[in-house]
């Protein structure tokens, strides 16, 4: 694979982006809509092909799963060849590669379980009883929510100063109860894996530098959407001699509320210094009036990195702007407005209702029925987080082990058995 197969149909700062030299950390700032997942895929295929760069050198860390498996797929096309020993994949899911090959190290059996967030708030409930915690005055999601905070920030019971919270204390008190279970279950929850395995690293230098020294270049999407023990992770495992290329947009910012901080994107600079930042302005799925509007609006940001977004795509219709007094009134215009379209020949399959989240469906919904247009809900409950196959998987997990109190408490009831 020669460059101008790799460079073909970039823009110039796509193209400046995938062949940066190999020994500088860069932030490439990425507006919605201009090709990042192409200049990631394109930047390894760059190192792997250009620059000698062996695949299990690589290091390269995505949002989601989904994301992960498209761009495995991608470079597999762009490579033409399997890349099995690259870790690509989430956060959690490579914290989650890391204890399953040193669980001595890590203080961990070979056959810990992973506890989904359902497991996590039946144990916490549980534990709650079992210690009289009240739950009228400490509600178990708030207690849930408080545990994971605390690991998202890399803290653990023994670091929390309560001082005279009251509720602090109890959620404390309970933080530890819970840790103990755990311990003693061989369990680990989802935020405990990214805790986990950067206490791994960090406590073993010569692990620490073993993974130092293999991953020659590590790459991160996203990268606004990390919070504090990710992006302690990513730092740890930098030793200034591997280099950082990290995408993201400040802009893009929505998950401050489990824990995502916009103020890591911001500490690049002084904390990976020194780094090039590249601007991806250019917008390939846009009209100029849906990106003048955009651009105006985030412009009322603080603390921007600056980035204005444009497209040669031309201006593209008006927006227009209905300002709905109740959800009643929303889903009633929008409806009603589809049914136009459609009364004027337009396919009901040519016509989409954008949510910001599936509460706000039944609304829709209940008017697309009685307006008798033909709909499909796209989304929804994943595979494994259906009732009946998290009960399924349970059965067969208390038929590896009968120890398995999780799984046990899950099923214990379910299907009721018709007696009493």
């Amino acid at each position: 694979m020669n460059l101008s197969e790799i460079t073909d149909g970039l823009n110039d700062e796509q193209s400046q982006s995938v062949t940066l030299g190999d020994a500088q950390n860069a932030l490439i700032l990425a507006g919605a809509g201009s090709g990042k997942t192409r200049v990631l895929t394109h930047r390894i295929a760059y190192l792997v092909t250009q620059k000698n760069t062996q695949t299990d050198a690589i290091l390269a860390v995505t949002f989601t799963n989904k994301a992960a498996k498209e761009m495995r797929e991608r470079l597999e096309v762009l490579l033409r060849r399997p890349i099995r020993s690259m870790w690509v994949g989430t956060f959690h899911g490579l914290a989650h590669r890391l204890l399953r090959a040193h669980p001595i190290e890590a203080n961990l059996s070979a056959q810990f379980q992973i506890l989904d967030q359902q497991d996590q708030f039946r144990i916490v409930k549980r534990l709650m009883k079992e210690n009289q915690v009240d739950e009228s005055k400490f509600p178990v999601r708030k207690i849930q929510w408080f545990i994971n905070q605390q690991k998202d920030e890399g803290i653990r019971p023994s670091d929390i100063d309560a001082g005279y919270n009251y509720f602090v204390k109890q959620s404390v008190k309970v933080f530890e109860l819970y840790e103990a279970h755990c311990k003693a279950n061989e369990l680990i929850d989802f935020a405990e894996l990214l805790v986990r395995s950067y206490e791994l690293l960090k406590n073993n230098t010569e692990l620490l530098a073993h993974y130092q020294n293999r991953f020659e270049h590590i790459l991160v999407d996203e990268f606004q959407d990390t919070n504090t023990i990710q992006y302690k992770w990513i730092k740890l495992l930098s030793s200034g001699k591997n280099q950082i290329f990290c995408v993201g947009d400040d802009d893009q910012s929505i998950y401050g509320w489990r824990g995502a901080k916009i103020e890591n994107i911001q500490k690049l600079e002084s904390d990976f210094h020194p780094i090039q930042t590249i601007r991806l302005e250019q917008n390939y799925r846009s009209t100029g009036n849906i990106l003048g509007a955009s651009n105006a609006l985030i412009a009322n940001n603080s603390n921007r990195l600056g980035k204005s977004l444009w497209t040669d795509a031309g201006d593209g219709d008006l927006i227009d702007i209905y300002e709905a007094r109740t959800e009643i009134d929303e889903a009633d215009y929008v409806v009603s407005t589809i049914q136009k379209y459609i009364d004027d020949g337009v396919l009901p399959n040519e016509c989409a209702i954008l949510y910001r989240s599936n509460a706000q469906s039944r609304g829709f919904e209940e008017r697309l029925i009685k307006y008798n247009i033909p709909y499909v809900i796209y989304g929804g409950l994943r595979f494994f987080e259906r009732a009946e196959i998290k009960d399924a998987l349970c059965y067969l997990r208390l038929m590896e082990t009968s120890a398995d109190n999780v799984a046990f408490e899950r099923v214990v009831n379910f299907p009721t058995r018709g007696i009493g």
